[in-house]
């Protein structure tokens, strides 16, 4: 039986359409404050001639065809984040709009953390899929300040402790500003490396809850330690977190390199535009990229200025550093 076809709309035609939202809270919440969020939406969308305001019982969403489809696939994308437990930021909804932007992608996330955790970037989403994937035993994560390249390796290493798939989570990390030399500090290991570690914890806290770490560590399930000290030592069954690996020589990049043992995975991370070590030392990062680009098993993820999550700022930052030709920003 034939029929009439409804004609298409031409993705640059002006049209408007509402966002149905049925709780009102939750209509509340994806405005956002004073409706920050339908602001950005706006701003994003420019391109688009995008218009969202607020109306009884949705937003009404205008400009043209796909620009106002890119908008409702962003918003269904925040309630789903909303759904799943998520404090909607101004970082989700970057990363409902890049999901949008983007639909083949597939934007998955970690399961069993204590927070839902997914990428808020196509460049973090790229990351994310490596580190989902167990068959790959061996990633470098490297990009500039606020990329999440750490916190997501955490993450993964979090997700797969939790669901018993590793025994372990090793993050070992260079105490440059030491020597390395920590036996004249007092306390116990922990205690030693602390001020190098307080991003890792702040991650472990964030992702398992403090009480979980407090007994897992316990247990020896997870552990933390300087470069030095996987001298000698085989990690079997463990997923290991090498970070701030641009501060190791080549020596120690290579050393821990072949800690790696039966059933484990090894992700380092880094940004090879920020080398504290002293002197002119080599940089054990920027050697072991530039060594292993072609080792069968061996994955490179580089995240970009486009992949901070951090305050909008810190992107404009790190652009104008390196239009100067400095490079040397903190993580």
């Amino acid at each position: 039986m034939s029929g009439k076809r409804r004609p298409s709309v031409s993705p640059d035609a002006p049209v408007s359409r509402f966002y149905e939202v049925s709780h009102a809270e939750r209509l509340r919440d994806l405005c956002g404050p004073h409706h920050r969020h339908l602001t950005l939406l706006e701003a994003r969308l420019k391109d688009y001639s995008l218009h969202a305001e607020s109306q009884g019982g949705g937003i009404l969403l205008a400009g043209t065809a796909e620009g106002v489809s890119i908008a409702e696939a962003a918003l269904a994308e925040l309630e789903r984040r909303m759904r799943s437990g998520a404090e909607i930021t101004d970082m989700d909804l970057n990363g409902a709009i890049e999901a949008a932007l983007t639909p083949q992608q597939s934007f998955g996330g970690l399961k069993g953390l204590k927070k839902p955790i997914t990428p808020q970037t196509k460049g973090q989403a790229r990351y994310i899929d490596l580190l989902a994937d167990s068959g790959n035993s061996m990633i470098f994560g490297v990009g500039p300040a606020g990329t999440g390249k750490t916190f997501l390796a955490v993450a993964a290493g979090v997700a797969e402790l939790m669901s018993g798939v590793r025994q372990r989570l090793i993050v070992t990390r260079p105490a440059v500003e030491a020597g390395e030399k920590l036996g004249f500090l007092p306390g116990t290991l922990e205690e030693k490396v602390d001020p190098y570690m307080l991003p890792i914890w702040d991650s472990l806290r964030e992702l398992m809850g403090q009480e979980q770490m407090e007994r897992r560590m316990a247990r020896g399930e997870i552990e933390v330690a300087p470069i030095a000290f996987m001298r000698g030592r085989t990690l079997k069954n463990a997923f290991i977190i090498v970070d701030e690996a641009q501060n190791t020589s080549v020596a120690q990049m290579k050393m821990v390199l072949t800690r790696l043992g039966r059933d484990s995975r090894m992700v380092i991370t880094g940004d090879p535009g920020q080398v504290d070590l002293p002197g002119h030392q080599q940089s054990g990062l920027r050697n072991a990229l530039d060594i292993l680009a072609d080792v069968e098993g061996v994955s490179v993820h580089r995240l970009t200025p486009a992949d901070v999550v951090r305050h909008g700022l810190v992107s404009r930052i790190i652009d104008a550093y390196e239009a100067a030709g400095e490079g040397n920003l903190p993580t």
